[in-house]
């Protein structure tokens, strides 16, 4: 088949790999524009492919299609797709267009799937080959794979080990199953469809009051991005790395029980959370022994919510 592939970064460049050895003829590869200082995997792997490359600023310009038609398709693939698509585009080719979704559609719709599902302590979530239509992450399924989230799995945890590798193989099987006719069309159920907006940094504050595995899982949702956010005597930072503490805590909400080597423990209803790794603003992630060190944290001070 000819497939346009349009992605970006490690998932697309494994996504186009697989596609090659499928024995797949990609015709082009759509991705984001370079920026300054960071790398673009997919675009260097299609360029030592000798595979065509078009980074427009926005795939809903008019000279967009002018260019894309000219590639005659049969089948576009997403992969790891943050810009938004027309129909145009979406429905020139005979096959259609697939993509992926890193969640059992229609639950977690939108673009922070992954965050939301760990951060609202879910147990298990999965990926979605679907067929994208006009509306956000509506369109019909192709396909769905289920994953165990595991009590300390993280976002990064979560999808690097997980929903990417994963995410490699259903994309090939959903190519094959469309080359060969057998593709399903199966409408989402709206009954069960949620939608959260992005995970940023307004949604990722740490409010010290709740539930310690509320708390936690917060911190997990947002590791490694955007960073569960607190502050210490107007001085906010962010913390990654973290683990729930086996024994009890005794302490206020928000107050640091005891500070070591391995980070500091912080205390919240129902127990405490060792922070292993924090991040002052404008700095590098750093073990949260070195962050207490810069801020002068001691037992008995408090967080502020």
């Amino acid at each position: 088949m000819r497939i346009v592939l349009i992605g970006q970064a490690a998932f697309g460049e494994k996504i186009l790999e697989k596609l090659v050895q499928m024995g797949e003829e990609v015709v082009v590869v759509y991705t984001i524009p370079d920026a300054p200082g960071r790398q673009n995997p997919l675009k260097d792997l299609a360029v030592k492919l000798g595979i065509p490359v078009i980074q427009p600023p926005r795939l809903r310009a008019h000279e967009v299609m002018t260019e894309y038609v000219k590639f005659k398709p049969d089948l576009n693939v997403m992969a790891f797709v943050t810009d938004i698509v027309p129909e145009s585009i979406l429905n020139y080719p005979k096959l259609g267009t697939i993509q992926y979704h890193p969640s059992l559609l229609p639950k977690h719709r939108g673009g922070s799937s992954i965050n939301w599902a760990v951060i609202m302590g879910e147990n298990k979530t999965g990926l979605t080959i679907f067929w994208p239509d006009k509306g956000l992450d509506t369109g019909p399924i192709l396909l769905q794979k289920e994953v165990e989230i595991s009590p300390d799995d993280t976002t990064g945890s979560l999808y690097f080990n997980k929903l990417f590798p994963l995410g490699i193989e259903a994309i090939a099987e959903a190519v094959k199953l469309v080359k060969e006719g057998k593709a399903p069309k199966i409408p989402q159920d709206e009954r069960q469809a949620t939608y959260e907006g992005l995970c940023t940094d307004k949604e990722a504050v740490v409010n010290w009051a709740k539930p310690v595995k509320e708390i936690y899982n917060l911190i997990r949702g947002t590791n490694p991005q955007p960073g569960a956010g607190t502050t210490f005597k107007g001085i906010g930072f962010k913390i990654f790395d973290s683990e729930l503490t086996k024994s009890p805590v005794s302490g206020e909400p928000g107050q640091i029980v005891s500070v070591a080597k391995e980070g500091f423990v912080v205390a919240a209803r129902g127990g405490g959370i060792l922070v292993r790794r924090a991040q002052l603003k404008g700095a590098p992630k750093i073990a949260a022994s070195d962050l207490a060190s810069q801020l002068n944290l001691k037992t008995g001070d408090k967080l502020e919510s």
